[in-house]
């Protein structure tokens, strides 16, 4: 995924901030772990969503425990502690989702970025034989998304729904493992759908200017000529997405770190949207 999901920290209390930094760590150690110490370049904020909705879904923290960081030792950390494999889970997720962003990158990238590309994909082509074989579901929705994307997005008149589904749909899906009961996959099938559905367009928001230049494809060109402000048609769409995911937000039986999730549903996401929506504004406004 991308890195919107992000916490708004100024809205934190402080041992929230330390509980999420906590799961941020103990998501970073379980990728060196399972993968190798180069796998912990990918991890994402997105993933580390994820893995807080799975640790208090499933109430497998355990607690925190003090250590020093990999990457710098001299820096003391805390680890948030799961007795389940929601780590494993997020780690493997990672690993299989950049996995295929990468393989996109050979086909739709510059020269520069195809050679870094080149150079990584080996290591990845590992890790990702590695995740398979434990989560070979996340395996297939993820395939299958970037399947499905690519005829999207090479159709004729892509429209926004057209162009975000893919992402949505595996997302949902992906979301869906975790469900006991029916009721319970449709809850998560339409939260995970919409988050998906949101960071696909908040991507393509954030690139819209960056695409035009290069002449990529963007749902939002595609649209740009049917609206009479492109901006506040992008806001428009995106909360669109982010209150059907509310919505199905608080349906869900949230047991642990709800502060946390509940700032990112509220104020994080729409904090980051702003952001994108604004810095596009300036980037036209500067034109």
């Amino acid at each position: 995924m991308f890195g919107y999901l992000q916490v708004q920290k100024s809205e934190l209390l402080v041992r929230e901030f330390d509980a999420y930094k906590a799961v941020y760590c103990g998501l970073c150690k379980q990728m060196g772990k399972d993968y190798s110490f180069l796998s912990r370049l990918s991890l994402s904020y997105d993933c580390t969503f994820y893995a807080m909705l799975l640790m208090s879904v499933k109430r497998s923290c355990k607690g925190f425990k003090d250590g020093r960081c990999t990457f710098n030792p001299l820096k003391k950390c805390k680890y948030a502690l799961a007795e389940s494999d929601c780590f494993s889970k997020a780690a493997a997720f990672s690993v299989i989702t950049v996995y295929y962003k990468l393989k996109d990158d050979l086909h739709d990238s510059g020269f520069f970025k195809k050679l870094i590309t080149r150079i990584i994909m080996p290591f990845f082509c590992h890790w990702h034989k590695k995740a398979v074989k434990n989560y070979s579901e996340i395996n297939e929705f993820a395939s299958e998304m970037m399947d499905i994307q690519y005829e999207a997005e090479h159709s004729e008149n892509c429209t926004i729904d057209k162009a975000a589904h893919p992402t949505a749909f595996m997302l949902a899906n992906v979301f869906a493992l975790e469900a006991g009961n029916e009721t319970e996959r449709r809850v998560f099938y339409e939260f995970g759908y919409h988050i998906g559905r949101w960071i696909y367009l908040i991507d393509a928001a954030d690139d819209i200017e960056k695409d035009r230049k290069n002449g990529n494809f963007n749902p939002f060109l595609n649209a740009e000529n049917n609206v009479c402000d492109l901006s506040e048609y992008m806001t428009a769409v995106l909360n669109q997405s982010l209150a059907r995911a509310y919505d199905a937000y608080n349906l869900i039986d949230i047991k642990d770190f709800k502060g946390i999730l509940d700032n990112m549903m509220l104020k994080g996401f729409p904090t980051v949207q702003n952001s994108v929506i604004s810095r596009r504004n300036m980037e036209v406004a500067n034109e």
